[in-house]
């Protein structure tokens, strides 16, 4: 086993790549975006990830590492590609299924095919599968070696979590499963178990689900504590002090391409059984209309306001925009006529629509600001920031990361006490 080729070269297959090129294989990634294969070929990135940079200049550096549109024969497939969903919350499968095909031409007898996109149970069985067996391929006989094995990793952290994470391999055979496990063993540090290609489709969806019910339970004790007059930040510390309670925090909603999306790949496939999933989706996808709402309470007795929103990616300290509950509160805040002056320290202008600013542009005159990102630079702002350039220094906390200052009227989702609108 010598070269490995990865189908799909975002915020997954890339570091993948890099994480193996820097252990000695020979490594072709494959996108269809032009751009991206031309970028990563000039040892560059157009992803933000820490470390990741210098890892790919290395491998580039060292002829470990290329780019190309077509894939190539190898030893092993990786397939990393997107799994979106469609507008009734079903799986697009679609680019699983054309990466697996785009392979066909490529593959010889005993090679390992491993499936890290995020799929819904069965789909190792039911789409991956076929198109191989199609093609003639006898996967009873492993003539290949298939198997899922779902990426574990946070943005943020994902180079270190590649290498030191657990990682689940489930193979359409145990055959399969072992030849998978033996790629990852030569990189990973952390344990690795082996099981079914089902199993660990359904175990990658369930850690999610799980943060998404967890969260879902801390957004709606915020509005309860909205109703009540109660810090639910006060009341989640209190109660996670207990032992065998570790409550999350609230916040605009819930984003990225895992906790938002997981859960309706297991309520497709038994939606009569999973009302509580449904539920917590439910809860996490009102929150930016809850923002929403603070917000006209806020300025209802203003005349066209005009809003500084800081932040718009899912979570802090990257540039991941994707399903990002920040833009849904930002679109829905411009679609009620607010003039809104957006500022992110990650995000790059030319991977969004939305205009962006300057601190101190987003900043300027503005009647209210809306923080929907809790990234360090804004944990380390200067408050009087708020109190120098706003028309009237109020500050509506969705991430609990703003410094207190008796310059500025904060308040916090969650902790709602005494809001009142701005005269």
């Amino acid at each position: 086993m010598n070269k490995i080729c990865v189908i799909g070269l975002g915020y997954i297959g890339l570091p993948t790549s890099a994480v193996f090129a820097q252990a000695g294989y020979n490594i072709v990634g494959v996108d269809v975006n032009e751009n991206v294969v031309n970028t990563l070929n000039e040892g560059n990135i157009h992803i933000e990830e820490p470390g990741l940079p210098e890892a790919v200049k290395e491998a580039v550096d060292s002829g470990k590492l290329k780019a190309s549109t077509t894939p190539e024969e190898a030893d092993v497939f990786i397939i990393a590609v997107p799994t979106p969903v469609h507008e009734d919350k079903t799986a697009n499968t679609d680019y699983v299924a054309k990466a697996t095909e785009s392979i066909l031409p490529y593959l010889k007898k005993g090679n390992t095919i491993i499936v890290e996109s995020t799929i819904p149970p069965r789909t190792t069985d039911d789409v991956v599968a076929p198109i191989l067996t199609d093609a003639g391929w006898d996967l009873p006989a492993n003539d290949l070696y298939v198997s899922h094995c779902p990426e574990r990793v946070i943005p943020g952290k994902i180079m270190e979590e590649l290498i030191h994470n657990t990682r689940i391999v489930g193979g359409l055979s145990p055959e399969a499963a072992s030849k998978a496990a033996d790629v990852y063993r030569s990189v990973v540090k952390g344990e690795i178990h082996e099981t079914t290609s089902v199993e660990a489709e359904m175990a990658k969806l369930m850690e999610n689900t799980y943060r998404d019910i967890n969260i879902a339970i801390a957004n709606e004790l915020a509005k309860v504590s909205d109703k009540l007059d109660v810090n639910a930040h006060e009341v989640i510390n209190l109660a996670n002090m207990h032992p065998r309670v570790n409550i999350m925090q609230p916040g605009p909603g819930v984003g990225g391409h895992c906790i938002a999306v997981d859960p309706y790949f297991i309520i497709e496939k038994a939606k009569e059984v999973t009302p509580l999933m449904q539920t917590a989706r439910q809860i996490n996808d009102s929150m930016p209309d809850f923002v929403v709402g603070q917000v006209k309470e806020l300025t209802e007795n203003l005349q066209k306001p005009k809003l500084a929103v800081f932040g718009l990616t899912y979570k802090a300290n990257v540039d991941d925009i994707r399903e990002s509950p920040a833009i849904t509160v930002l679109r829905k805040l411009q679609a009620e006529g607010y003039n809104v002056a957006a500022h992110d320290p990650f995000v790059r202008q030319e991977q969004t629509d939305i205009d962006l600013h300057s601190v101190e542009e987003a900043l300027k005159d503005a009647d209210a600001a809306i923080v929907l990102a809790d990234h360090k630079q804004f944990k380390e702002m200067d408050p009087s920031l708020f109190q120098q350039y706003m028309k009237t220094p109020v500050v509506l906390d969705t991430r609990n990361c703003i410094q207190k200052h008796d310059d500025i009227t904060l308040y916090q989702i969650g902790h709602l006490t005494g809001l009142k609108p701005i005269d």
